[in-house]
This record gives structure tokens, C-alpha cells and sequence, in this order.
């Protein structure tokens, strides 16, 4: 009997003219699912056998796939298995935030080869960017002892950062990093690195790192709430990463929390790690700050417990409303901080007030913990650079069809 269990992925087109989004569609398959045999494939993108075999024989003539060793299922022939091939692309990615940035190197499937960290002055991103060039370099130093292919196969620079962008009143707004948003910062990384570089905000990037590696991997929709020094919302629609008119989807941290606004005060003014570290007064640029909050987490300690019961009447009402808006298969609770503070957020949050999303049939939580790591927004920007270039986009295919017209 064939195995017929259920494989996901993104069905491909068998138009003329969309080859490139068939190839995507492959290379996604077989990141969600692991090794697959042209059958499989086939059956998965509703791609006719010929296409996925042409599409196969290309890929792994390009160096994306390999071909493993033939299995035999029941009593039919034997049918060979691919996979991704890790090296077959490469990406950095940054994290530019007030007090440090952190790089690292993935490859295609997302494993983290390389990583550095250092401190920024602050408000003198002149002075960081010589910083953080110097620290690309020495990832593409490791990244290069690691595969002699890594430059060739280098894909771009994914970089990360606070929202919102583009706005024209800064004013002294801690949460803004005015004076980076101001600064050429995407043409000196350029010219610098000699790398295609892009930019998302710190939410946006958490969001993808779930997908490739985490949580929301195989999700269609599913809504990533970072709490960080800021607050925002990286949300997964109908497979992709949506960013909005101009990349600031998501940026519930500037939500108001009365309807009036009578006291100016938004979401991560009172929910945020940076509203944590002033209501206990510990210093954000203190290198030690990652252990001492989680030791302060493992303690149980009264100003702290304060602070995420407070900070959970915020953020459950914040869920609320994201399910009343996106409809998403699940809400996944991600963050820079130490895993016992996220976990006693979730905890707090707990039990959700009703909403749509109160179904049932439900698959999976209505809010679960995601990845609670420091590296993961410079992950989730590697991984962009990665996305932009093999993942599927329904809008492409969408271009596609009617440049065909």
C-alpha cells in the first residue's frame, strides 16, 4: 500500500511561465517536511510528475537538493528521497538594538553556523556601523572556514530593528532609536558589505524565525507577540510574512491603551522589558542584564511578579483583539528575555478572555511559548534574506499570470 499521509506544502501552477515559483514551492516542501520522493512532491503541489522531475534534476544540479539513499515501500519500486542541502545558500543577519547588536550566519535550512555580539555606543550610529561592519566581516571569516562555497552562495544581509520606521516626528522617543532611523543605514551596510541588505522590524523578524525553525513552522496563519525592550506583532497571513504599506504591520506596541489617550500611554510603555527594567531599576546596557532578570524570574521575585501581573492584563487584552482581527491558527508569546519570565508572562496571561477564536475543533492552543532567546530576532533576519529568495510568494505568481496576459 502507498503511504498517503498527509504532506505540507504550497501547491505549484502547472502554467507556462511559472517555473520560478514551482522551484520555490519545492524548496518549501522540503523544508516543512524533510525528505521527499518525487511522488510525494508531486502529490503535495498538485504538480504533474514531469514538472517536479525537471524541476528535481535542476535543483540538484544547482546545489540545492541531494538525493539520498532509495527506499522500498510495500511492494512497489524503490523511490529515491530528497532533501535541502544546507549548504546551498547562506545569509547573516543583524540586530541592531539600543545598547547592542548581534550577527549571525545561517544556511538554508537554518542552522545557526556563526555568531558575535558587541556593544553600540549609543546614539552614534556612525560609530556602531564601523562596529557592526566589523563584526559581518568576522562572521564571513567563520562562515568561510566552514564552506569554501560561503561567498559565492551568500544570499544578502538581513537586518532587524525597532519600529516604526519612517515616521517624521521622532522627538526623544527611547523606544525609536531616532537618530538610526535618521542615518543612511541600509546604503552604508550595503557599501560596506557588498551584500543586497534589507530591513524589518525586531516583531517581523521573531515572526520568520518561527516559521523556519519554530513554532509557527508549516503555520498559513499564525501571529508571533514579541515582548522585548519594545512590543509588536509579526504576522504570518496565508503563508507569508505580511509588513504592510510600509513595513509596519504589527506595531501594536503604539496601540493606546484608552480610548481617549488621555495619558498618552501605549502598550509598551507598561508591557515592555524596557518599562520591566525601569519599574525595578536595572540598567539595560548592563552585560550581565540576561542573567540577572532570569535569576530574578527563577526567584519568584515580588517586584518582578508585580510587574508581569501588571503587564499581563495589557497583553491579554492585546490577544484578544489580535484574534478578533486575524482570525490566526494560534498566537505564539516570543521574547528576548530569559525563558522563566516568559513562561510566567504566559502564565499570567492565562486563562484568555472569550473571543473567535474559542472554537471547539481547535488544533492547537489559542496562545502558546514560542522562542525565548536573545539570538532570535538576529536569526529571524538572517532568515529573511533566505525567505525573500526561495520561499514561495503568492504575489509573485500573481505578477506572473499577468505579465502572461
Amino acid at each position: 500500500m502507498n503511504d498517503i499521509s498527509p504532506i505540507r506544502a504550497t501547491s505549484g501552477t502547472n502554467q507556462e511561465g511559472t517555473s520560478a515559483h514551482n522551484r520555490r514551492v519545492m524548496i518549501d516542501a522540503l523544508r516543512l517536511n524533510g525528505a521527499l520522493s518525487r511522488a510525494d512532491l508531486a502529490r503535495a503541489t498538485q504538480l504533474t510528475k514531469q514538472a517536479v522531475s525537471n524541476i528535481i534534476d535542476e535543483l540538484e544540479r544547482d546545489g540545492f537538493v541531494v538525493s539520498l539513499e532509495a527506499v522500498r515501500k510495500g511492494r512497489g519500486q524503490p523511490s529515491t528521497p530528497y532533501r535541502l542541502f544546507p549548504e546551498g545558500a547562506f545569509a547573516i543577519g543583524l540586530q541592531i538594538d539600543r545598547h547592542l547588536t548581534r550577527a549571525v550566519a545561517v544556511d538554508l535550512v537554518g542552522t545557526v553556523l556563526a555568531r558575535a555580539e558587541a556593544n553600540l555606543p549609543p546614539d552614534d550610529p556612525s560609530g556602531g556601523v564601523k562596529i557592526i561592519l566589523g563584526l559581518i566581516e568576522g562572521i564571513r571569516g567563520e562562515l568561510a572556514m566552514i564552506s569554501e562555497q560561503s561567498e559565492k552562495r551568500l544570499v544578502g544581509l538581513g537586518v532587524a530593528m525597532p519600529g516604526p520606521f519612517g515616521l517624521e516626528e521622532f522627538g526623544d522617543n527611547k523606544w525609536m532609536m531616532p537618530a538610526w532611523q535618521k542615518y543612511p543605514l541600509l546604503e552604508t551596510l550595503a557599501a560596506g558589505t557588498g551584500l543586497d541588505v534589507s530591513l524589518q522590524n525586531d516583531s517581523a523578524a521573531c515572526a520568520i524565525a518561527e516559521r523556519m525553525v519554530g513554532a509557527a513552522h508549516g503555520l498559513d496563519h499564525a501571529v508571533c507577540l514579541y515582548v522585548g525592550y519594545g512590543i509588536g506583532a509579526g504576522l504570518i497571513l496565508n503563508g507569508e510574512l505580511y509588513r504592510g504599506s510600509y513595513g509596519n504591520a504589527g506595531e501594536i506596541g503604539m496601540a493606546l491603551l484608552s480610548p481617549r489617550g488621555a495619558d498618552g500611554a501605549v502598550l509598551e510603555h507598561r508591557a515592555s522589558l524596557a518599562s520591566l527594567y525601569q519599574q525595578i531599576e536595572l540598567n539595560p546596557s548592563d552585560a550581565d542584564l540576561y542573567e540577572h532578570v532570569a535569576a530574578l524570574a527563577e526567584a519568584k521575585d515580588p517586584a518582578l511578579l508585580a510587574w508581569v501581573n501588571a503587564a499581563a492584563q495589557d497583553l491579554r487584552w492585546s490577544i484578544q483583539l489580535i484574534e478578533t482581527i486575524f482570525d490566526p491558527q494560534t498566537v505564539i508569546l516570543t521574547s528576548g528575555a530569559p525563558e522563566a519570565l516568559a513562561r510566567l508572562i504566559l502564565q499570567a496571561i492565562l486563562p484568555l478572555p472569550p473571543s473567535i477564536a474559542n472554537r471547539p475543533d481547535r488544533a492547537l492552543p489559542r496562545l502558546q511559548l514560542g522562542i525565548t532567546d536573545p539570538w532570535s530576532i538576529a536569526l529571524g533576519a538572517a532568515a529573511e534574506p533566505i525567505s525573500r529568495a526561495f520561499d514561495p510568494r503568492f504575489s509573485a505568481i500573481l505578477k506572473t499570470r499577468t505579465d502572461g496576459l
